[in-house]
């Protein structure tokens, strides 16, 4: 039977185990892949831990599959599924968890891999790149303007900066400070986080930004806020959302092929490097996972599956 990897109830590492499944079946709307690379992302282990996503109803039921983007070859078409045939090598987010043999996608949200872009690349551009994009595409910044990333040193943040620097976006970045040299080679202008934010953003930019994409919360998002004159133009992807409060937004997810196709093209495009810096196989899952949720990795983490 395939293999999977899994928690069997909500809580730290020792709740995790490889499980051995029923090859999935695709359901109306969605795609069956045989998984080639999955991402490894904070928001696995936090869902372990028992985060509940907005719109979550009920318990889960366990064991539950970890994983929220792959890469992988179409074994099978859901009802009503156009656009894709068995044999096709695609990319997306997954119904049914990706750190496995198999996986569910739905189809709204599957893209296909282009020329040029590696399983194990794509496996994580739906979940940071994707949200990177659309949160810039929120703010809908004119080329030239001044950009503030909260947290430009993490999975989001990454990738926001480089996508911003492709739509011609001035960008500040904060990060810890043993990241600044990284941020930099980015494309962004660093500056340290912290109490006393705002001062040090008007150093380099005296007349303040156009825009804040915030990926960290708290006090440090209520100072940023200070900077802008329009506080539509402030938008966070963090779990803590104090962003409504001070006039700004929630990233607003469009979670559709469309906009996979475009950050796929970035990537073609030398424009956004994913940065997978470790890969694990499956076998060791519980491994990259560690990585991620210790703080160990500086960059993407994948686990690579079958041939």
């Amino acid at each position: 039977m395939p293999k999977a990897y899994a928690y069997t109830r909500n809580g730290g590492p020792e709740t995790e185990t490889f499980v051995e499944v029923e090859r999935p079946s695709a359901g109306p709307g969605q795609v069956l892949v045989a998984v080639r690379a999955a991402g490894v992302n904070p928001v696995d282990w936090k869902l372990r831990e028992g985060l509940r996503r907005p719109g979550d109803t009920g318990e889960p039921s366990f064991p539950v599959v970890f994983g929220g983007e792959v890469a992988g070859i179409v074994e099978e078409l859901g009802e009503g599924v156009t656009g894709f045939t068995a044999g096709d090598a695609v990319f997306g987010n997954t119904v049914s968890g990706g750190y496995a043999e198999y996986a569910l996608l739905s189809a709204a949200v599957t893209a296909h891999l282009p020329a040029g872009l590696s399983f194990t690349d794509a496996a994580v551009l739906p979940i940071a790149a994707a949200t990177a994009y659309d949160g810039l595409r929120q703010l809908d910044l004119p080329a030239g303007a001044t950009l503030l990333v909260i947290g430009a040193g993490g999975g989001v943040g990454v990738a926001a900066v480089q996508i911003a620097r492709a739509f011609g976006l001035r960008v500040i970045g904060t990060a810890s400070e043993g990241k600044k040299d990284f941020v930099e080679q980015l494309g962004a202008e660093y500056v340290a986080p912290g109490p006393e934010l705002a001062a040090r953003v008007r150093a380099v930019a005296p007349d303040g930004v156009a825009g804040v994409y915030d990926l960290v919360g708290g006090d440090v998002l209520e100072e940023a806020a200070t900077l802008l004159t329009d506080r539509s133009k402030l938008v966070s992807a963090a779990v803590r959302l104090d962003v409504g409060r001070l006039g700004g937004a929630p990233v607003s997810r469009a979670r559709t092929a469309a906009v996979l196709d475009e950050v796929a093209r970035l990537v073609v495009s030398g424009d956004l490097a994913p940065h997978v810096t470790r890969t694990f196989p499956l076998e060791r899952a519980g491994e990259a996972l560690r990585a991620v949720e210790e703080g160990h990795a500086r960059g993407k983490v994948v686990i690579e599956v079958g041939a």
